[in-house]
């Protein structure tokens, strides 16, 4: 096949994955934006200041809250950890805002079915547990406080803006009643657009690589690859290869579901396609923000923990859903290659796409653009905002 076809066909299965998905993403972004609008985190840091079970389950509570942008969730641990909370919790809102969000696992119900986005589910918690006894165990105080020394000196990685902005609607007023109220809505019309602009461009590599891989890659290369030959080696094989395919593929947040979907169809194991999905943290650009954000040395110790921390829950998921029989028996993840049609899709898209006009009309009228332009600015740069005229329903709030 020419080259000219197989990238005309594999940008065409890109546009038609992300129709197909395009209407869950609103949903999920819209979702997400209403949770963050009413759960501050400006207090956070008081709440994570140990390691306890407790406290570790309400650091995956309010990672949960929380954007699923892998960047934003990455150096709001920093501004948490600058705040005085303990480097564990941190790091288990981390790993819960990128696994445990709305919008991930309404594309993993989607695209690869509810067994999948009940085992991320599943998995996060036992991710954080093991993530938490290999730091008991390894993580010494000389290195937390080089790490923390690290931290202060305040260089910039990616997102910081996005991550200080905290528009959460915090008073005595009933959940709803906040939410319909005009600051209200002009807090989730920004979050909505602030959130779409920064997973915007992982999506977009997530479905061309995923579209690219599906077309260009023969099944039979993918089988051998993943030992898909050999179930009992596939098992252990997966969890391993599975975050090192997530590193390698710079792509994070929920831009990796649709090259899950596709490794799934492609033969790697159940457990092996989450591990991929957990491994969104320790891709490279990420891992190289760890390296400035914490030093080289702690930077490798993340990367050796999360690994360690994602394919033992990965392999806990596969023994837990193997043995309740949950493990879906075809591989048939939703990696479509049709025209768009008339059909149920188009008319969810369309209903979708225009609740998400209303709110990035809302957001343009309440001085959305000017707290845009913040977004990549370092964290300690938004205490002035220059150029930030805002719409008195638009009250902004800084971490």
């Amino acid at each position: 096949m020419p080259i000219v076809t197989l990238i005309g066909h594999a940008l065409l299965m890109a546009v038609t994955m992300f129709w197909t998905i395009l209407w869950a993403l609103i949903l999920g972004f819209t979702i997400s934006a209403a949770v963050q609008a009413v759960v501050s985190t400006q207090t956070m840091g008081h709440w994570l200041g140990d390691d306890r079970p407790r406290t570790l389950a309400i650091a995956c509570g309010f990672g949960a809250a929380s954007s699923s942008c892998s960047y934003a969730a990455v150096a709001i641990t920093r501004s948490l950890i600058r705040k005085g909370a303990n480097f564990t919790a941190a790091m288990a809102f981390e790993l819960a805002s990128t696994n445990l969000v709305v919008e991930l696992t309404v594309i993993i119900v989607l695209l690869l079915g509810w067994p999948f986005a009940a085992a991320e589910f599943v998995g996060a918690p036992i991710m954080v547990a093991i993530l938490a006894l290999l730091f008991r165990r390894w993580l010494t105080r000389a290195m937390v406080d080089a790490a923390r020394t690290q931290a202060d000196r305040g260089i910039a990685g990616r997102m910081e803006g996005h991550a200080a902005m905290d528009m959460a609607i915090v008073d005595a007023r009933p959940v709803v009643r906040r939410l319909l109220s005009p600051e209200g809505r002009t807090a989730v019309s920004h979050y909505f657009v602030m959130d779409w602009v920064s997973v915007w461009l992982d999506i977009a590599l997530g479905l061309v690589i995923a579209g690219t891989l599906a077309v260009v890659v023969p099944t039979g290369l993918w089988h051998a690859f993943f030992l898909a030959g050999h179930p009992v080696l596939a098992r252990l094989w997966g969890p391993l290869i599975g975050p090192l395919v997530a590193i390698l593929s710079f792509v994070c947040s929920v831009g990796n579901v649709p090259l899950a979907a596709v490794l799934w169809n492609s033969g790697i194991s159940f457990g092996g396609v989450i591990a991929f999905l957990f491994a969104d943290l320790i891709i490279l650009p990420i891992l190289d923000i760890y390296r400035r954000y914490y030093g080289r040395r702690m930077a490798w110790f993340l990367l050796g923990t999360f690994y360690v921390s994602m394919a033992g829950a990965a392999y806990l998921v596969e023994l837990l859903f193997g043995g309740l029989g949950l493990i879906p028996t075809t591989r048939s993840a939703r990696v479509v290659d049709e025209a768009i049609t008339w059909n149920y899709t188009t008319w969810l898209n369309l209903a979708f796409l225009a609740l998400a006009v209303l709110l990035v009309v809302r957001f343009l009228r309440t001085g959305g653009p000017a707290m845009l332009r913040m977004m990549d600015r370092p964290a300690a740069a938004m205490s002035h905002p220059q150029g930030a005229h805002l719409d008195r329903d638009a009250p902004v709030h800084h971490r």
